[in-house]
């Protein structure tokens, strides 16, 4: 077990929804508080095990990042290989839906301007102000 990390969970509404999503199928049956928390714990223990064997599989080839083959690998080795093909599938959609995302080089210029029409847009900003300013103590 990891020291100092008595604190990890997963948010306790995000378990809540994904549970009451599958119960959906289910009428009339409810998921228990203290059943949904004993999950939440499951949980963040299989997360805690596959981490640690994973990073045990990458150190072992040297990486310093623990990658999709990893998480495979330590799937199989803790008698896991049912949710192999699932996770890959996952990782793919998440890798698919990453490719949909632009990646901006300047986040703080979201709308692609150059410096110099950024320091225009800036400027009339200022002339904007300053004349709105001169406007309100002339008064």
């Amino acid at each position: 077990m990891i020291s100092g990390a008595d604190d990890l969970s997963l948010p306790k509404a995000t378990v809540q929804k994904i549970t009451t999503e599958i119960l959906q199928s289910s009428p009339g049956v409810a998921f228990a508080k203290d059943a949904r928390d004993l999950l939440i714990d499951c949980c963040v223990e299989f997360i805690k095990l596959i981490s640690s064997e994973a990073n045990d599989i990458a150190e072992g080839e040297a990486k310093k990042t623990i990658a999709t083959e990893h998480i495979d690998k330590a799937l199989r080795e803790l008698g896991f290989p049912e949710y192999v093909q699932e996770v890959l599938a996952s990782a793919g959609e998440h890798k698919e839906t990453l490719k949909g995302h632009v990646k901006r080089k300047n986040k703080g210029n979201p709308g692609g301007a150059t410096d110099e029409e950024l320091a225009a847009q800036q400027m009339a900003l200022f002339a904007h102000a300053t004349e709105k300013y001169n406007q309100g103590t002339a008064a």
